[in-house]
This record gives C-alpha cells, sequence and structure tokens, in this order.
C-alpha cells in the first residue's frame, strides 16, 4: 500500500515520490525538486513521524540534526541543501539523495550470492566512513573554534555507497555538538544499543573513542557476515557490550591477514585509551594495510559491486534496494 503522503508537495517544492525508510523516530522519501521549465532533481526528504511531531524534545533533536549536519562540508557526509516546515507546521530535512545502498544491504546481498565480503573492499570503504567521521570530529565554528562533533550512531544503515562508488556517512540525528548542552530523553538509549561503546552503557560521555568503537563493529561484522553483541533481548546485549568479547577474526576469517586482525581488535579494544587516538590514526593504519594487496579498491571497483548487490536485492527481497535509511 502507498504511502498517504507520496506525490505530496512540501514548501511547494518538493515532490514526495517514495517511501525510502522508516525507523522509530523519523520516515525518508525520495523526492524531486519542482525548479523552473520542468527542472527536476531527487533529493532526500527526512520528516519526524506524525505522532512524534509535536515532542517538543524530538523536535529539538531534529533542528539540531539539521544545525550540525549543515556545518560538516565534506565529501564523505551527505549534505544537506534545506531545513523548512510543511504548511502544518512539521520540519522537514532535504538531504542529497544517494543512489545506491547502505552497507547493511551490501552485506546482506554478499551473504545471498554466498560470498563473503572482499577484505579489501571492506577496508576501503571505512577508510571513506572515516574521513567523514574525521571531519565531525574536527569541526569547527564560524570562529575558529574547534566544536567536536560524536556522531553516536555508527552503524551499517547509516553507510550509505552510492553506485559512483562514493561512500557517504549520514543520520547525526543522535549527534551532539559539543557547543550544545545535553539533551536527554528518559526512554531512549541514544544509539542501537548493539553498536554502544562499552564506557556508553556505564554513562561516559561521547567520545572520539566510542565512535571508532562503532566503526570497529561495524567492521568485524562485514567481514564475519553476523552481529557482534547479541542477546535474547536489550539487557543482555548491553551486558554483551560492557563485557565487549569479541571473537578473534583470526579463527573467523583465516584469509585476512593478521595486520587486519590487529586493526580491528584494537578499534574493538574495552578500555578507550587502548583505542586509536584519532579517526585520522585509524585511517592511516588503513591505509597501510591497502598497500599490502595488489587488489583494486577503486571508485569504479566498488561501484560494480554496489551494482551486483542491488542486482541481487532485487532478486532475492522484495525489499526496495534503495531503502538506504534506518
Amino acid at each position: 500500500m502507498a504511502h498517504p503522503d507520496i506525490g505530496r508537495r512540501l514548501g511547494g517544492k518538493y515532490e514526495l515520490i517514495q517511501l525510502a525508510g522508516e525507523g522509530g523516530m523519523a520516515e525518508v522519501f525520495r523526492a524531486h525538486t519542482l525548479g523552473a521549465r520542468g527542472f527536476r532533481r531527487s533529493v532526500a526528504v527526512k520528516r519526524i513521524l506524525d505522532h512524534l511531531s509535536g515532542d517538543p524534545n524530538f523536535v529539538a533533536m531534529f533542528v539540531e540534526e539539521a544545525r550540525v549536519t549543515a556545518a560538516l562540508q565534506h565529501p564523505n557526509v551527505v549534505q544537506i541543501h534545506d531545513f523548512d516546515e510543511d504548511e502544518d507546521g512539521c520540519f522537514f530535512l532535504v538531504m542529497e539523495w544517494i543512489e545506491g545502498v547502505n552497507l547493511a544491504d551490501w552485506q546482506r546481498a554478499h551473504e545471498g550470492l554466498q560470498d563473503q565480503s572482499s577484505w579489501p573492499l571492506v577496508m576501503a570503504i571505512g577508510i571513506e566512513m572515516l574521513k567523514g567521521l574525521s571531519a565531525a570530529h574536527e569541526n569547527r565554528n564560524a570562529d575558529g573554534k574547534r566544536v567536536p562533533v560524536f556522531h553516536r550512531d555508527v552503524t551499517p544503515q547509516n553507510i550509505l555507497i552510492g553506485e559512483n562508488g562514493i561512500v557517504k556517512l549520514t543520520d547525526f540525528g543522535l549527534a551532539r555538538a559539543m557547543d550544545r548542552g545535553r539533551m536527554t530523553q528518559p526512554q531512549i538509549v541514544k544509539g542501537k544499543l548493539s553498536y554502544l561503546a562499552p564506557e556508553l552503557t556505564m554513562g561516559a560521555d561521547p567520545s572520539v573513542q566510542t565512535d571508532l568503537f562503532g566503526v570497529g563493529i561495524v567492521l568485524w561484522e562485514t567481514l564475519v557476515g553476523r552481529k557482534l553483541f547479541t542477546g535474547e533481548g536489550p539487557v543482555e546485549v548491553l551486558g554483551a557490550v560492557k563485557e565487549a568479547r569479541v571473537p578473534p577474526l583470526a579463527s573467523l576469517r583465516p584469509d585476512t591477514p593478521k595486520e587486519l586482525h590487529a586493526l580491528v581488535h584494537r578499534a574493538l579494544a574495552k578500555d578507550p585509551e587502548e583505542r586509536f587516538p584519532s579517526a585520522r590514526a585509524m585511517v592511516r593504519a588503513m591505509s597501510n594495510l591497502l598497500r599490502m594487496t595488489p587488489q583494486s579498491t577503486s571508485a569504479r571497483v566498488l561501484s560494480a559491486s554496489v551494482k551486483k548487490a542491488r542486482s541481487e536485492l532485487l532478486v532475492g527481497s522484495p525489499a526496495t534496494p534503495e531503502s538506504m535509511f534506518p
């Protein structure tokens, strides 16, 4: 059944074409801009779910996402085009549309093809994702003061891979810039439980190292093809995260080099002090690792893998392959 808002125009200039994804807080549509002389361009339009649109806490988080993400001008971060409100007074966010898949679907396609993910390509994707995180961590305000932004929700669904081979980090809805007070919502755990760093479950503040732990989880899961921290319910999942016991990659992916095992396990160290000091430092380590292999990880190669993944998803699942937002 089509979404009732398909065909609706927001602000008189964004026509909703297709529901691309829906999460616990918001829904994302593929839309067309409506310009002069028939000009059209695909964009992504994100809106708070109707039953939450009157909650000032959710609205504040949504406005914060727009403010924070608009400040991050980087090729590996999904860019904000507009922020407005519709005829009903509900805010919406307009972002660039990425034609491709998210990392979760990219991995799922490999499972359908009964093929393990290529470790050089996983590293290449990770490098581009980390470049986006580095831009957020090193963010500065108009006065040049460093104002780091921590993503807090580094998950496979928030890593988009375009058919052009470009990797983009999206959904800074749980991010918090250090120049703003903490926004709390008692019934919400900020970040998906199984992607939290251990210290966050014990009340620590988000940091560079908590984001890098999320990167480590994403890399481990993409290489292995299954979840890292699991449980029967939220309490068990949190317990697994607190213990931070990570099965060794050496036994699960014996086809990968020991340097890769050391890199991923360093990112997943229980003690934040034992992780990489910065996203840039992790990029350097991963780039050095890629020099060990003759396999190409160019945008052209990654683009081909995305097109292959989309074909597999079309055959193997009724889900829309471009559904790339959580």
